[in-house]
């Protein structure tokens, strides 16, 4: 079948139910389509179908533990979630959507998951008494809350050897049904974002500068949310203290100052859809900036610094 999403890095996890095995023609569908792939597994899928054969497919090391030896500059659970554009759990079992509901992170497939920013999806796959638990019911409300897809079970014949719900869908049905469902999350595709984040400073000499105490938290989670939607963003971003989104849709063009920020907003929006100001913008700057380093000991018990007002970056420009 022919599917609309855009090539995408693919994380697939499998957890313990019996239908472990279908997950291997999940891979193989995405790998057919043009993503690229790697794989999660918990330990009770690894004893119904071990990780040579997906490790062969995928040309990656599967991960079960987070306690395998890692690259020592990265920390394995954490590049893979950064990694991922599109996070699938198939089959999930009852006691894995219990865990990443709650906030549960006891394992490498459910720490993997619940670090992940990306899209994700959820094939619950399980006994029909299972799947009509009140308990299990409230989990699946919580995952769905949370903006997770999560796809109804088909009704059929279960290992139990009789009929109900709880059966996984067929994997055609699968990707079909993670095809449509991120369409539909794609509100913002074909669309430019410029986003500013973080705080800008006010240099006093070359060592000393007026700044602020701002992390950028709020201008990389508006930039992730506009990634998750579909759209191209731009980030101007001054001094932040979280990490960026992965994701080659993101541009992140690095200022220090208003009047740099001012600049760059001008040129960044130039054929962009939207503008969202989210930085921390410095409202004053000195009147006169000292181009050496000012000396303690020439300033005398005082040193008197006379402010101006920054530019107003909305004022200054006319959209």
């Amino acid at each position: 079948m022919k599917l609309r999403l855009r090539k995408m890095k693919a994380t697939v996890y499998i957890t313990g139910s019996i239908a472990a095995y279908k997950a291997i023609n999940v891979v193989r569908n995405f790998q057919k389509e043009g993503h690229e792939v790697r794989v999660v597994m918990t330990k009770e899928a690894v004893h119904l179908i071990g990780t040579q054969t997906l490790a062969a497919l995928t040309k990656y090391p599967v991960l079960t533990d987070l306690w395998e030896k890692e690259r020592a500059d990265q920390i394995q659970h954490i590049e893979l979630a950064d990694w991922t554009e599109i996070a699938v759990v198939v089959p999930a079992t009852a006691n894995f959507i219990a865990k990443i509901a709650n906030g549960i992170a006891d394992d490498a497939a459910s720490t993997t998951f619940l670090a992940t920013a990306s899209p994700k999806y959820v094939v619950p796959a399980m006994n029909s008494h299972m799947w009509s638990n009140p308990a299990f019911q409230r989990n699946l409300a919580l995952l769905k809350q949370d903006g997770i897809a999560v796809m109804d079970p088909a009704t059929g014949r279960l290992a139990e050897g009789y009929s109900g719900k709880g059966r996984m869908p067929e994997p055609d049905n699968i990707m079909a049904w993670i095809d449509d469902s991120f369409q539909a999350k794609q509100i913002l595709a074909g669309k430019k974002i410029v986003i500013t984040a973080g705080g800008t400073i006010s240099p006093l000499d070359p060592v000393r500068f007026l700044g602020n105490r701002s992390s950028g938290k709020m201008g990389i989670a508006l930039a992730k949310a506009a990634l998750v939607a579909g759209a191209e963003v731009i980030l101007i971003s001054g001094h932040i203290a979280v990490s960026l989104p992965n994701s080659p849709s993101l541009k992140n063009i690095k200022v220090e100052t208003t009047e740099q920020m001012l600049s760059a907003v001008k040129t960044a929006f130039l054929g962009a859809d939207a503008l969202i100001m989210a930085a921390a913008v410095a409202d004053y700057e000195p009147v006169n900036y000292i181009a050496h380093k000012i000396k303690k000991q020439d300033q005398g018990d005082e040193l008197k610094i006379y402010l101006k007002e920054t530019p107003d970056i909305l004022k200054k420009w006319e959209v």
